[in-house]
């Protein structure tokens, strides 16, 4: 049996979501064997993800969204790094309930891209999500050399709300080593630059964005991509409407115009990088799973990329959540044979976020009487 699970946000991480299910299996059918392999699709938890599939755990100092010194990490395997956006730009990395949408800068994120170099990567997947900013990476190419100045030459200040006063663009001083290395951009999210479906306008209020902000940031990021254009063609026009440009506050656009990016979804690339398809080979069943399973779950987050997987190789597949929002058909064309949401044993949301790791136990007891015995 393999448990390819992603975290249950806000609850356990990826590695104790199958530690639980695990506990729960063997409660129930003592001699089991089980496979974990946690997943990520990018957002955070992608490093711990990796870092459970044998990857070295490595950690810098950068600059906190907010431009305070914090401890951050990459995971590191031969010459592969895995990158993760949110260790050093990510909401967690902001005070409790405090926001910051017109200033929160990627900088810390462009000096994590710089120690994987220094590590001597020759692949970099970088994860993109979770994040506090909407700089479209130019915090993060500032940190990795590029400079971006107003009309008195001077840097602009850290934060997408002012990139409107960008007059010129350099990204002659870029980190050469980038020439050289491989750079995936990971993401589950394939939204374009700005619009209406961009990241100011769907994803900013989520970081604290009021309706003004939400047109100051995405003013600033069009203005950012004109001045772009005129630094390095027509080129920087297209990535802005590229899938995955508006991830991660637009710092997807920053990795595709600086970086040399390549956009993939992110539960893809990890599937990949973590090892998933000799793990799927030894699986009879598969166990994958989220805090919610629900229409976003679908549209690229791990469940779904692991669920694929398992169809294409005639596994069967089944979930754990905190909250089940689909109905049986959506689960079954998704690939997953049955769901197992916490709240059918706890039915109170908040208690089941509390206590969701015995409750997670419960549920993996169910598992083996409905699929062992």
């Amino acid at each position: 049996m393999l448990i390819a699970a992603d975290k249950f946000k806000g609850s356990l991480t990826a590695v104790q979501v199958a530690e639980r299910v695990t506990a729960g299996l063997r409660r129930v059918a003592p001699r089991v064997e089980v496979e974990a392999l946690p997943v990520a699709d990018g957002g955070d938890g992608t490093v711990d993800a990796a870092v459970a599939a044998g990857f070295e755990r490595r950690e810098v100092r950068v600059a906190g969204p907010l431009g305070d010194e914090i401890t951050a990490a990459f995971a590191l395997r031969d010459d592969t790094a895995v990158v993760e956006m949110a260790e050093a730009s990510g909401l967690q990395r902001l005070p409790a309930g405090s926001f910051a949408p017109l200033t929160s800068s990627t900088y810390g994120s462009g000096e994590l891209l710089r120690a994987a170099l220094d590590a001597g990567a020759q692949t970099i997947v970088f994860g993109v999500g979770g994040s506090a900013t909407t700089d479209g990476g130019a915090g993060m190419l500032a940190a990795l050399g590029a400079r971006f100045l107003d009309e008195d030459g001077e840097p602009v200040p850290p934060g997408g709300g002012s990139l409107g006063r960008l007059a010129t663009a350099d990204l002659s001083g870029l980190d050469p080593r980038l020439s050289s290395v491989d750079v995936v951009l990971a993401s589950d999210v394939d939204n374009p630059l700005t619009g209406p479906k961009g990241a100011p306008a769907v994803y900013g209020p989520q970081k604290g964005a009021s309706p003004d902000d939400v047109a100051v940031l995405d003013a600033g990021l069009a203005h950012f991509a004109a001045v772009l254009e005129k630094t390095i063609g027509s080129k920087a026009a297209e990535y802005a409407v590229a899938p995955g440009a508006g991830a991660a506050g637009g710092i997807g656009y920053g990795a595709l115009v600086g970086l040399g990016a390549s956009f993939r979804p992110g539960i893809e690339v990890m599937l990949d990088v973590l090892g998933f398809a000799p793990a799927l080979e030894r699986a009879t069943l598969v166990i994958t799973g989220e805090g919610s399973l629900d229409e976003q779950t679908l549209h690229g987050k791990a469940p779904a990329g692991v669920a694929a997987a398992a169809r294409a190789a005639d596994k069967e597949v089944i979930a754990v959540c905190g909250r089940l929002a689909l109905p049986p058909e959506a689960l079954g064309r998704a690939g997953i044979r049955r769901a197992y949401p916490l709240t059918d044993i706890e039915p109170d949301v908040a208690r089941c976020i509390a206590e969701a790791g015995p409750i997670l136990e419960s549920v993996g007891e169910r598992i083996a009487q409905d699929f062992l015995i």
